[in-house]
């Protein structure tokens, strides 16, 4: 058995690596379509701004992706090498959605390569259409792989006879129950994502006075992206909830803070778990039993129905959980506010508390992003194949786990400042001078709403 020590490092070192990786990754889904749309718009529409967007967004995607080849490297050494009682045990299951996400991973990186370097040396048309399967295959890493994690919650495709896995059916276990609602609900966060934090970089060019043509289209295509996408997102959260309440109601259970089964169990929000009882949190009488089933008076079960070492760790779901939410709809109402004002004024808005808070819509789809992979990870412990292997028992057995963690937190410090800069010296490009100096006449940002 590993020391303690050691299986928290591990823990605490996967978690560092998906936590930094599942950005770059999100990214990589969202980003491309940015990418092409500027393009498509260009072609559509003779005007070379729009293709200025294409061309540095491209430059942009390129350092993100080689950056991100980099953490999902990582991340594959790391799967075999703290938990080989995983991949040992149940890879003969759960490696084709892998080996499929690796082949999709070669598409991309090719597809890209083709992209970057045809800019000029094919037809225009020819040159979008060789970026199409960016995009899918973008779409097919984030879909095979997050199948793999579904699989984790919600194993199938195999039994366990003598204590071995006999009559493994990879594509069965594939498919499990929960790959629907966590694949798309992945995939629209990347496109969340992605949208926010690069509207969110020209929403700081705006307030500084940068309101020539090409920041107000770079945001305009960027936060439209996200806003199409948060509402979506919201609906899809509310399918994936009543999914956990069916298949992993431990979870939900840990997500709600509900200690006991309760018939009619409240909504709670907040709150600080004191003494055994949830204190402080804002209740909504019947609430869960209604999201949950329909029926305000339905039950639930509680954490009580489970041993308390199989209990995950309530107040970090929990929380975890309820920032998710919150920041989810707090994005939805920033995005009906832009739906609005591109109704009514075929503009941008011009209230300068909205790019304020446009600024901040970036970091806080990030943050709702990791939440949501806290909840979905942490949720499942003790477990890391839910009700057949124990996270305790699947982790390496050598001592001296730690030290590899240790060692890993240059390696994320260095690439994020690598990373930052060079993009830093990509954003600070100057523009040509007629971008530059065309400047529509509308309301300037920072005056009244």
């Amino acid at each position: 058995m590993t020391a303690l020590g050691d299986l928290l490092a591990a823990r605490m070192q996967m978690a560092m690596s998906l936590g930094w990786h599942i950005v770059l990754a999100c990214l990589g889904v969202g980003f491309p379509a940015l990418v092409l749309l500027a393009e498509w718009r260009g072609l559509r529409t003779r005007d070379e701004t729009w293709t200025l967007i294409a061309r540095r967004w491209a430059k942009a995607l390129a350092v993100v992706f080689a950056v991100g080849a980099v953490s999902g490297t990582i991340l594959s050494f790391e799967m075999g090498l703290l938990w080989p009682g995983l991949m040992g045990t149940y890879g003969e299951v759960i490696g084709l959605p892998f080996a499929i996400e690796g082949i999709a991973f070669f598409i991309e990186a090719i597809f890209l390569g083709i992209y970057l370097y045809a800019w000029g040396r094919l037809p225009p048309r020819a040159h979008l259409l060789a970026g199409l399967p960016i995009i899918v295959a973008g779409i097919a890493s984030a879909f095979f792989v997050v199948t793999a994690n579904a699989w984790m919650q919600t194993p199938v495709g195999f039994r366990v006879e003598d204590g071995r896995v006999v009559a493994a059916s990879p594509w069965r276990a594939m498919f499990n129950p929960a790959m629907p609602h966590e694949t798309v609900h992945m995939i629209v966060a990347a496109l969340m994502v992605s949208g926010f934090l690069v509207a969110c970089v020209y929403a700081v060019a705006l307030l500084r006075g940068r309101r020539d043509v090409y920041h107000r289209r770079a945001f305009g295509l960027a936060f439209t992206l996200g806003a199409i996408a948060a509402p979506v997102q919201v609906v899809v959260g509310d399918v994936a909830a009543r999914a956990v309440a069916d298949l992993e109601p431990i979870k939900l259970a840990a997500m709600e803070a509900l200690l006991r089964s309760e018939q009619g169990a409240p909504l709670q929000v907040g709150g600080v778990l004191s003494d055994g009882e949830l204190r402080y949190a804002l209740t909504i009488p019947h609430g869960l039993s209604l999201l949950v089933s329909g029926d305000p008076n339905s039950t639930v079960p509680g954490l009580e129905t489970v041993p308390p070492v199989l209990r995950p760790p309530v107040m970090m779901v929990h929380w975890s959980f309820d920032i998710m939410v919150g920041l989810a709809f707090v994005l939805l109402g920033l995005s009906l506010w832009f739906a609005v004002a591109a109704w009514r004024r075929r503009a941008l808005p011009a209230s300068s508390w909205f790019y304020r808070l446009a600024v901040l819509a970036g970091p806080a789809a990030v943050v709702a992003l990791e939440c949501g992979w806290v909840v979905t990870e942490v949720g499942r412990q003790p477990w890391i194949v839910y009700g057949y292997l124990l996270t305790a028992h699947a982790v390496n057995p050598v001592a001296g786990l730690r030290l590899g963690f240790y060692g890993l937190i240059p390696v994320y410090v260095f690439l994020t400042i690598a990373a930052i800069y060079v993009l830093r010296r990509l954003a600070r490009t100057p523009l040509p001078t007629g971008v530059a100096e065309h400047v529509a006449d509308y309301r300037a940002v920072g005056g009244r709403s």
